[in-house]
C-alpha cells in the first residue's frame, strides 16, 4: 500500500481544491497517459487498483509510471462518538489531484492495448479523466 514513510505532522487540515495543476501536466516518460479532467482526492487503494488493472491487462509488458503519490492524511472519528475530544485518527492517505494532472503514464506496448489498459484504470479512479498521446506519436495500423 502506498503511503509516506515519514511525515512532519501526522494530521493535516482539509484544504481547498481550486484551480488547475501547474506541475505534472505534461507527458514526461511514456507515450500514453491518463490525465485528470476534474479535481478530487484519489486514495492510495484506488491508485493501487488502477496500477493492478493496467499491469494485468498488459500482462507485465511495457513500462508504467505512477505520477501521483498519496501524501495527505485523512482523519476520521469512530462511529457513534460525541463531538469534541480532538481530531480523529488517520484513516487513509490520499493524493489531491487538480485538472490537467497526469495520473499514469506508459510505454512499450501497442496503442490499442495501452488505451484499453488506461481505460480500465480510469474506471477505478473516482474523477473524470482523458487519454493523452505523446505529440507526434503515429499509430502503426
Amino acid at each position: 500500500m502506498l503511503m509516506p514513510k515519514k511525515v512532519k505532522y501526522r494530521k493535516q487540515m482539509k484544504g481547498r481544491m481550486r484551480g488547475e495543476a501547474h506541475r505534472g501536466c505534461n507527458l514526461s516518460f511514456g507515450d500514453f497517459a491518463l490525465q485528470a479532467v476534474e479535481c478530487g482526492r484519489i486514495s492510495a487503494r484506488q491508485i493501487e487498483a488502477g496500477r493492478i488493472a493496467i499491469s494485468r491487462h498488459v500482462k507485465r509488458g511495457g513500462k508504467l509510471w505512477i505520477r501521483i503519490f498519496p501524501d495527505k492524511p485523512i482523519t476520521k472519528k469512530p462511529a457513534e462518538v460525541r463531538m469534541g475530544k480532538g481530531k480523529g485518527a488517520v484513516e487513509a492517505w490520499v493524493a489531491v489531484v487538480r485538472p490537467g494532472r497526469i495520473l499514469f503514464e506508459m510505454e512499450g506496448v501497442d496503442a490499442s492495448i495501452a488505451k484499453r489498459a488506461l481505460t480500465l484504470a480510469a474506471h477505478k479512479i473516482p474523477i473524470r479523466t482523458k487519454l493523452v498521446l505523446r505529440e507526434g506519436y503515429v499509430e502503426a495500423s
